[in-house]
């Protein structure tokens, strides 16, 4: 679990969490600059609509909620011995949409949909307050991870002068037409393509007909981008060898599927493993 980012809400700071990509607000801080601050987070959830809510929020998305022990906290809803925390709920339950944070910065933590449920409780402005800073945050996120793939995407554009330049000292004949070269370069471009993404330039095209504003590499994700730029400098030395294309698609779509692996996980290398490769017609 990583937490390193804070909003402020009509002037408290309140600390965020994520944990398997998802925000987790913290509840502690919301009550800051509330009369009985911690005693609130206490009582919302002992209302029983809170419960409810929890429950619907946790039947769609945790496969692994215990519905066994929710009715049996359900049962005793009302009764002068209930009370309920944090801990406890995710403890007997299994929950996944509370987390109980000890050490510095500690205390309860909510999934963003749920906090929000808590901010409408607490008051709807500190509410609108919060998913306004909350959406600011995100927008800033989204700002610099697409300032980061601009950066990767000039790399690969920089690595590419280097490929078509090996391209050009040992594929390409002297004697050949401008468009025969033009068909080199694009054939060893899709070689690329293919060993990265599965298809080529022209395939794509044809999978995705809403998509003009762009080709395969433009919607390409960072990691993609990060593989692509040492797939061409790959495939330089390869070509440098005197190795055929088969065997350097080959290579290529092997050593993708490896650097995927340690970038993305066993999820996209899946993916990759079973996209097509080139046979020796194309």
């Amino acid at each position: 679990m990583a937490g390193n980012k804070t909003l402020t809400v009509q002037g408290v700071e309140i600390h965020l969490v994520s944990k398997d990509d998802e925000d987790y607000i913290s509840l502690t801080d919301m009550v800051q600059g509330f009369e009985g601050q911690e005693q609130l987070i206490k009582n919302w959830l002992q209302n029983q609509n809170t419960i409810e809510f929890l429950s619907v929020w946790e039947r769609l998305n945790n496969p692994d909620f215990n519905l066994v022990e929710l009715h049996q906290i359900k049962s005793e809803i009302g009764l002068n011995r209930f009370v309920m925390s944090a801990k406890k709920w995710t403890e007997k339950t299994k929950a996944i949409g509370l987390i109980a944070k000890a050490g510095r910065y500690g205390g309860t933590f909510a999934h963003k949909d749920i906090a929000f449920e808590f901010g409408s409780w607490l008051s709807p402005e500190f509410k609108l307050y919060l998913i306004k800073e909350f959406q600011r945050l995100k927008d800033a996120e989204a700002q610099s991870g697409q300032l980061e793939w601009n950066i990767r995407r000039t790399l690969v554009k920089a690595h590419y002068r280097i490929h078509t330049d090996a391209v050009k000292a040992n594929l390409i004949p002297p004697t050949i037409s401008k468009a025969q070269e033009g068909l080199v370069y694009a054939t060893e471009a899709d070689l690329l393509n293919k060993a990265l993404f599965g298809m080529t330039a022209k395939e794509w095209k044809t999978q995705n007909p809403d998509k003009t504003d762009g080709n395969i590499r433009d919607y390409a994700t960072i990691e993609q981008l990060v593989v692509m730029a040492s797939l061409e400098s790959q495939n330089a030395l390869l070509i440098h060898q005197g190795h055929d294309a088969l065997i350097r698609l080959t290579v290529l779509n092997q050593l993708a599927i490896n650097q995927l692996n340690s970038l993305l996980g066993n999820a996209a290398v899946k993916k990759l493993d079973n996209a097509p490769l080139l046979n020796s017609k194309e």
